[in-house]
Order: C-alpha cells, then structure tokens, then sequence
C-alpha cells in the first residue's frame, strides 16, 4: 500500500493535502479504497457550504457497501472533483492523485498539523 509523506491522513481513512495558502486537496486513502473494494458511485453535494470538523461530507458507494466521507477539517467545500461523475473507479486507482474528492478552503490551518502523519497512519491500520 501507499502512504506518501506529503500527507496528513485520519483514523476515518481520509488524507488531506494543502496545496496553497489555506486550501486542501481531501481524498480517501489507498486502504479505504481497498477495504471499500470496486467503487460505483461517489456523491458529495456539500460544494459552497461550510462544515466543521468531522463533519459528513459526502458518501462513497462500493459494490459492498456505502460509507460516510468525513471532513478532516473545518472549511468551505470549494469544488467537487469533476471527473468523479462519470469515473468513480479513480478512486481505487489513483485515491491521490486523479481520484481526490474536493478542494476546501480550510478555516483554520492549525488543523491541518494535529492530523497524523504517514508513519502514525500507517501504525493505526
């Protein structure tokens, strides 16, 4: 499996990577993807508002089962990924690259730094 160092990942098996200033790319971790199997559906209609940490963000439907998408931080969902629509199987492909799920505008970065790092991810699965 992959857990690349650049990330910030959390026990409900999202990452999160900022990418300028305060805002973050947010997906689901190569283990979610695995765990979760074949991905048939991802559904987030959250774009514009503002939710707190933790808060459901959107589901992800697998052949097996449908699971709840948590925010790792408190922001604003800026933009849904696109190509999700009509590719939802990116996400067991590539979950950190081409798969991610919304771009957020992240309300405080101190955030950010209290999620764990790859080596304390990878501890906890």
């Amino acid at each position: 499996m992959n857990f690349p160092a650049d990330l910030r990942y959390t026990s409900e098996h999202e990452w999160l990577r900022i990418t300028e200033g305060n805002i973050a790319v947010i997906g689901v971790t190569d283990f979610a993807q695995s765990e979760l199997g074949d991905i048939v559906f991802v559904e987030i209609e959250t774009v514009g508002q503002t939710l707190a940490t933790n808060e459901i963000f959107g589901t992800v439907e697998a052949v097996k089962t449908v699971s709840d998408l948590f925010l790792p931080v408190a922001g604003k969902i800026l933009e849904v990924n696109p190509a999700l629509a009509n590719n939802p199987e990116l996400v067991n492909s590539d979950p950190y690259g081409e798969g991610w799920m919304v771009k957020v505008e992240v309300a405080d970065l101190t955030e950010v730094e209290a999620l764990m790092d790859s080596a304390a991810y990878q501890n906890i699965i």
